[in-house]
């Protein structure tokens, strides 16, 4: 009866819904017009784990599996069958699976797994959570932002009778059915799945974490802010500029005349940002503060209420936006000059203006390093530590900078991959000015 006499297997991505039969999420285009439409879900026909749930064991004597699967151990063979137009919710499926077109067409639209941050998966906790949470047909992008990004991920394949795609574990995908359409499919575990021991899951749990966080700082760190205010070419309109601030006077002698005209640009805004502080610090607080109450409140299984805000911990961060575009060696020349000449602005910015800056900053040190003698780098470290009146105190601003944005990127990570929200810790939450 359901002979596969081949398996012209398409090499694109799709899945279904273990756990939670498919068929809950799928829905009939014009079911309130067609009091004749017929859908049989995920009906097994073998099941390794429930043998007994298998209402249609008869037909596995008439499924041939395809050569290339021979010596595999199926989890499920699974019978599909409608009369009516269908399209199934998009979801991946934990299992490689082998979708089998028996009669009619069935069109698969496919995502891979490092789309899952476009496609706003249910949280991980749910009942539904290899679920996508967004319409692919309307997408709400005042709600979901990134999944405006989707249709770039995805691959469309066009499946007719006797047609297969093979959708590797872990892909998302929607289907929409024909009129009328049966269809068969295979689903086995993976190697990886199969050959990982329970008591490592703890460890690869932390390690995968761990790398999706590392890859998102890069991602975030290496990002261009919007841009500086208007470049200024003329040193010494700067010069009137930054007196107009009573900050100094241009001498001849003055380190800033070393300063490339970018870098004095610089300067200035952080001196600008320094001495409207009090403002800047609290217009960072809002942010934090409206992140932390995003955060805090749940959203429902089935809907995002709350707007993802995914633009960049950078352009947030007006330190961060400033120092990015800076060469290191430009910046490390600007933060010299500002002990000879800003002690007091330089400790100040360090001190109480530095958030996501502050990995921005140490990784700026970092390639500064890279590009200077052991003899430079001491002479460095040692003037400009040397403006602040407690050395452990920067110490520890930097590093409390440092762990916040990482903070930051790690409810990232856990909000794109995992649909998961956690609240900031406390310390985190109520800036301290030193």
């Amino acid at each position: 009866m359901l002979r596969f006499l081949h398996a012209a297997s398409d090499s694109s991505k799709e899945q279904g819904m273990l756990g939670e039969p498919a068929s809950s999420r799928e829905t009939c285009s014009n079911s309130s017009e067609n009091l004749e439409q017929v859908y049989l879900a995920q009906v097994s026909i073998m099941n390794a784990e429930n043998k007994e749930g298998c209402s249609l064991q008869v037909l596995e004597g008439d499924i041939q599996e395809p050569i290339f699967l021979r010596g595999k151990s199926f989890s499920s063979i699974n019978f599909w069958m409608n009369k009516g137009h269908l399209r199934s919710s998009t979801h991946y499926d934990p299992h490689h699976n082998l979708l089998c077109v028996v009669s009619g067409r069935k069109k698969v639209t496919l995502w891979p797994p490092s789309a899952s941050p476009f496609l706003y998966p249910l949280p991980v906790y749910g009942e539904a959570s290899n679920h996508s949470s967004v319409s692919v047909e309307e997408p709400d992008y005042s709600i979901y932002t990134r999944a405006r990004y989707m249709k770039e991920y995805s691959e469309t394949v066009i499946l007719n009778c006797s047609d297969v795609v093979f959708i590797p574990e872990g892909w998302y995908h929607q289907v929409d059915s024909d009129d009328l359409t049966i269809a068969v499919n295979f689903w086995w575990k993976s190697r990886i799945m199969t050959q990982m021991l329970e008591h490592m899951d703890a460890y690869y749990l932390r390690r995968i974490m761990s790398r999706l966080v590392d890859q998102e700082m890069s991602i975030m760190a290496q990002k261009s802010p919007f841009g500086h205010l208007k470049d200024c070419t003329d040193i010494q309109h700067m010069a009137k500029t930054l007196t107009g601030f009573q900050l100094f006077n241009l001498q001849k002698d003055s380190p800033l005349r070393t300063l490339e005209p970018s870098t004095l640009q610089a300067l200035y805004e952080l001196i600008s940002l320094v001495h409207d502080g009090a403002e800047a610090v609290s217009q960072m607080d809002k942010i934090e503060a409206t992140s932390q109450n995003k955060s805090s409140n749940q959203r429902d299984d089935t809907d995002t209420s709350a707007a993802a805000d995914d633009s960049s911990l950078l352009d947030k961060d007006p330190v961060a936006k400033i120092i990015l575009p800076v060469e290191p060696l430009e910046l490390r020349t600007m933060l010299l000059a500002m002990v000879h000449t800003f002690p007091r602005t330089l400790e100040n910015l360090i001190l109480n203006m530095l958030g996501v800056g502050a990995e921005i900053l140490t990784r700026k040190f970092d390639e500064m390093d890279q590009q200077t003698t052991k003899e430079e780098q001491s002479e460095f470290y040692k003037i400009f530590y040397s403006v602040f009146d407690d050395q452990y105190a920067a110490m520890d601003a930097l590093l409390n900078g440092k762990e916040l944005f990482s903070f930051q990127i790690f409810q990232n990570v856990l909000d794109k991959y995992l649909g998961v929200h956690v609240d900031r810790p406390s310390r985190f939450v109520t800036r301290t000015n030193q």
